[in-house]
């Protein structure tokens, strides 16, 4: 690191301070850049132009000081012993030079229940960027680390992808639904992690396409799962545990006005409603899990407006699905 800048903070949150890193070498790209054969892959020669534009500089930051993080455990209340370990290791590493460092984290718990807001609420307090991966529907174990660039329509992987294009070099990065990643003999979704999650062998991580060392040993790792059964031992060993609980009521109801404060600020047409949720709505809405109250209190506001309500009201809040239509038969 030769340098520290302060980088301006959202909303609420705590000013960063930021060093900057080398996250890959700009001679090790000109050098494959000079080496490519004129028959070579267009895309892989733009991209090497794209990271030599950008130069290998990028943030490393951190809070300043130790943030305030009473709003989040009001507001993510089931998340407490993963909020409790982030607080203890920003303590240590606030007013000195060393980098934050945190082990990765692996979030067990049933859908819906707010893991993946969690990973957004603490890059938002981390004052880092956010790299985002699902594992659900993906087969072929370039996901994460890449496909060669002999193949056709190959691309850089997550990792790479969020390092180079982003501005940091401490991104939160989530592997969501970790324990339903696919594959077969050839291809394993998961090996790129067995290197990435250990800091020493992070920071010469080669992805397959660009074939350009790239440090990823200040990511930070946060997996999401329903269960860790399907997941490597080796995986697991690297990764610190938590096994999240649906909120209780109290809770449930706190994370509903939450909801409701956030989709509402984020809004021009959030002005024309009130700050808080009104009891009977809220007692409704709370009944949901988090993801569900998301999309049902999108929909609530809608509804809200089409009934010329002046804040949304219990009738606005429609907790059941649609039923599913009839099939037409012939």
């Amino acid at each position: 690191m030769d340098g520290s800048t302060q980088v301006p903070a959202g909303p609420l949150a705590p000013i960063s301070v930021a060093a900057f890193k080398q996250v890959y070498a700009t001679h090790k790209v000109e050098s494959a850049l000079g080496d490519l054969a004129d028959s070579a892959n267009e895309s892989l020669r733009a991209t090497y132009e794209k990271m030599l534009r950008a130069g290998g500089m990028r943030f490393s930051v951190k809070p300043s000081t130790l943030p305030e993080m009473d709003a989040l455990y009001e507001d993510l209340p089931n998340f407490s012993e993963p909020l409790d370990d982030i607080r203890r290791q920003l303590a240590l590493c606030t007013g000195t030079e060393d980098r934050l460092e945190l082990t990765p984290i692996l979030l067990l718990g049933d859908p819906g229940i707010g893991k993946t807001h969690f990973a957004r609420r603490l890059s938002k307090l981390l004052g880092t960027g956010l790299g985002f991966v699902s594992m659900s529907s993906l087969t072929a174990g370039w996901v994460l680390s890449g496909a060669s660039s002999q193949w056709k329509n190959a691309k850089p992987g997550k990792v790479f992808e969020t390092l180079v294009n982003g501005d940091y070099a401490n991104p939160v990065m989530v592997v969501d639904e970790i324990d339903k990643a696919g594959g077969d003999h050839q291809f394993d979704p998961l090996g790129a992690l067995y290197s990435l999650l250990e800091p020493d062998t992070a920071r010469e991580f080669i992805d397959e396409f660009a074939e350009v060392p790239i440090d990823a040993a200040d990511v930070v790792w946060i997996a999401t799962a329903n269960s860790a059964h399907a997941i490597p031992e080796p995986i697991l060993n690297r990764m610190n545990i938590y096994e999240i609980a649906a909120p209780d009521f109290d809770g449930a109801c706190r994370i509903a006005q939450t909801i409701y404060s956030e989709i509402r600020s984020s809004h021009a047409w959030g002005e024309n409603f009130p700050p808080a949720l009104g009891e009977e709505a809220l007692l409704r809405l709370a009944r949901l899990a988090p993801r569900e109250m998301r999309r049902v209190m999108i929909n609530a506001f809608g509804n809200a407006r089409l009934a010329h309500h002046d804040e949304v009201q219990a009738e606005d809040i429609e907790t059941e699905r649609n039923p599913k239509r009839a099939r037409i038969g012939f």
